[in-house]
């Protein structure tokens, strides 16, 4: 299988209202489709082209329970939509030596917004223990921000520019991670994200 790289071109900098990514951040590019043929998920691949994570839900989409893996298909993280549909939230089960973890390790909630597409705003609030942060939607299809109760950045993903200019697809995002939260963890919340926007 080919390799694709996240290396992007030059952006231009920032406007100072912009948060930019606070500590040593790690690229990859995330596909919003699965490796199985036709079938629905994402998958993810580091700096190196190599692939990283992957969810395939096969024929399904926006199902209410996934599973986020590695490239050798070993289950990192259930996610589960809540059962009661007003409660709007998902919750995220670490596997640990083949067992899923009886408690969530984290929560996400959807909050109740207008029908606006305003950038910049916050769409989800994620519980990881006792740390808080934010979804903070941005302008594309899925480009999003996760940020911490200070207001800084932890991750960022936006659609990916090749290295020659070239605008790829809108399912085809780079993602900036800090090492303020585990990678596994970040890819987790990016299908969350994903489910939302019914994009797997």
């Amino acid at each position: 299988m080919a390799k694709v790289y996240p290396q992007s071109a030059p952006s231009p900098s920032p406007s100072p209202s912009s948060s930019p990514l606070c500590s040593e951040t790690e690229t990859f590019t995330i596909w919003m489709k699965s490796l199985i043929y036709h079938t629905n998920g994402c998958t993810v691949f580091d700096s190196n082209g190599d692939i990283v994570y992957r969810v395939d839900n096969y024929d399904r989409k926006c199902s209410r329970e996934v599973f986020l893996m590695d490239l050798r298909g070993k289950v990192l993280f259930t996610i589960r939509k809540k059962k009661f549909s007003f409660l709007r939230g998902w919750e995220g089960y670490r596997w640990i030596e083949s067992e899923r973890s009886m408690n969530p390790s984290f929560r996400v909630r959807k909050l109740y917004r207008s029908r606006s597409r305003m950038r910049n705003e916050s769409i989800c609030e994620i519980s990881v223990g006792f740390e808080r942060f934010s979804l903070v939607k941005m302008d594309g299809k899925l480009a999003f921000r996760i940020i911490n109760i200070n207001g800084e950045v932890v991750a960022e993903a936006k659609r990916k520019v090749s290295s020659n200019g070239i605008l790829l697809g809108d399912d085809v995002l780079s993602l900036n991670a800090t090492s303020q939260i585990e990678r596994s963890l970040i890819m987790a919340l990016v299908t969350v994200y994903g489910l939302i926007r019914r994009q797997m």
